[in-house]
């Protein structure tokens, strides 16, 4: 199973200053806003997320379409560390997730799961990191 759908819900947002953000928006289609069952941590400068079953645990990000699927993911995979060649556990995991469209639509796309403990990290409780 694959996807050419990409979610974001940190660094890789529209108008968010960052190369990788840069070369995601021109190179993928921005289909609109998404959300995914889930909770966001604060890791740094940065958020992670955890998935989660219970429908309270929402996280907001963006869907894109990426034009070239296989060649961007892997350009994604190296600045998310999980690309081949990363000592394991990596930090984040790429996994294919549900997420929900505004009109409530589900769709299968590709996200960046955080997977180091988080024991002692802070919740973005609004499970919007632009917002936190």
């Amino acid at each position: 199973m694959t996807s050419d759908r990409l979610f974001v819900y940190g660094t890789l947002m529209r108008g968010f200053d960052h190369p990788m953000a840069r070369l995601l928006s021109a190179h993928a289609d921005f289909l609109g806003e998404a959300t995914c069952r889930g909770r966001l941590v604060l890791v740094k400068h940065y958020p992670g997320l955890l998935l989660s079953d219970a429908p309270t645990d929402i996280v907001h990000g963006e869907l894109f379409r990426l034009r070239v699927a296989d060649e961007l993911l892997r350009e994604l995979d190296m600045y998310e560390a999980c690309g081949e060649g990363f000592p394991e556990p990596t930090e984040y995991l790429r996994q294919l997730i549900d997420v929900t469209l505004p009109d409530g639509a589900a769709e299968k796309a590709w996200t960046y799961v955080y997977n180091w403990p988080v024991t002692d990290l802070p919740r973005i409780e609004s499970g919007r990191f632009l917002e936190h």
